[in-house]
């Protein structure tokens, strides 16, 4: 892969699409990583031009991708952050057009869009990675850890929630039942479950799952679980709901040796929507971090809530660290984070749990 820019001149980002991905994830994290600049942010709605005009007073605004793409020579960059469905075609006319991209989670509806992208991307020797941002949760980030030490032994189950309570559906497209929209809960919190489950456990060999839309007026699947069977014989199951009235643990991993168990959500997002930022001003809190109350515990043979176990401190979660990697990547022209190769093969599993839960047959990788 071409690098790009040296010389320490910043790379140009145009940042398609100011909804949430747009304007809480991607483009404080492209105005808080050293070597870019956000140069362009195309969104058609007024009251979001309006609103990325006040936060970044120096950027171009356009309506639309055309616009955008037809000065593809004034870009170094493209970030895809628009609904789903355009996920495909808007990085397809991105590559066309000679720029690296970056695109919002899930890449694709299949894993065959998704690894036709990674043929055009490699084709033309540009970078295309996906955000997936939450493999750089403190959580996640504090497991990798414990594993990489041996701390747990061999890891036999891994237990992974991302749930919420949410009684009423906020409609919008993520709720569609329009298949087009590839919306859900499967495809999007399920994307960063399933993503997680693989890099640390490795490919899937089985895969089982149910899905179930339980609320009043809910178009698409809002309660959801996979269980998936590693080849290396790892089992994880992988909840994801916004149906859950008591939320269970985030991770509880259960090893040889010892358990690892951690409440909580990583702070980042939450930091984000708050309007703080990384590298914030002196005085301001570290970064990703958080109280000692909230770490996680790793022992054998007692519960965590009742003392069982030691405290286990809490890495910083580092969302920064995706766009300095992609960055690095651009400027090296090295391989770039989370490639759509893996992504795909993380479609692989979500298409495998949708005709699992439709079927209610167990599916092989």
């Amino acid at each position: 892969m071409t690098g790009r820019k040296t010389g320490g001149t910043p790379l140009r980002v145009g940042l398609i699409g100011y909804g949430l991905a747009g304007s809480v994830f991607h483009a404080p994290l492209i105005a808080a990583a050293d070597g870019l600049v956000l140069d362009t942010v195309v969104t058609s709605n007024p009251e979001r031009q309006e609103q990325a005009r006040a936060e970044f007073p120096d950027v171009r605004l356009a309506a639309g991708s055309d616009e955008l793409l037809s000065r593809a020579d004034e870009l170094d960059l493209v970030v895809v952050a628009s609904p789903n469905r355009t996920h495909v075609p808007l990085a397809t006319a991105a590559l066309q057009a000679g720029l690296p991209v970056v695109v919002d989670k899930p890449v694709a509806g299949t894993a065959a869009e998704a690894r036709a992208l990674a043929a055009l991307a490699e084709e033309r020797g540009l970078l295309l990675s996906v955000f997936q941002n939450r493999r750089w949760d403190n959580d996640f980030l504090t497991l990798r850890k414990l594993l990489d030490e041996g701390a747990l032994g061999d890891v036999q189950r891994f237990e992974s929630r991302f749930e919420r309570w949410r009684p009423l559906p906020k409609g919008g497209w993520r709720e569609s039942g329009d298949p087009a929209e590839i919306g859900g809960l499967l495809y999007d919190l399920g994307s960063h479950v399933v993503d997680q489950a693989l890099v640390l456990f490795g490919p899937a060999a089985l895969v089982y799952a149910e899905t179930d839309v339980r609320r009043p007026g809910a178009e698409t699947d809002d309660d959801t679980f996979i269980a998936l069977t590693h080849a290396n014989g790892v089992r994880s199951h992988l909840h994801v709901s916004a149906t859950t009235a008591q939320l269970g643990p985030r991770f509880r991993v259960l090893g040889s040796k010892a358990g690892y168990v951690k409440y909580g959500l990583d702070p980042q997002e939450a930091a984000l929507r708050e309007g703080l930022r990384p590298g914030g001003p002196a005085g301001s809190p570290a970064w990703g971090t958080e109280p000692e109350e909230l770490w996680g515990r790793v022992g054998a043979g007692e519960s965590p809530l009742t003392g069982g176990g030691r405290p286990e401190r809490t890495l910083p979660g580092d969302y920064p660290a995706y766009y300095a990697a992609v960055t690095k990547a651009l400027i090296d022209g090295g391989p770039g984070p989370v490639t759509a190769v893996e992504a795909a093969a993380a479609l692989d599993v979500l298409e495998a749990a949708r005709r699992s839960a439709r079927d209610k047959v167990a599916v092989t990788l």
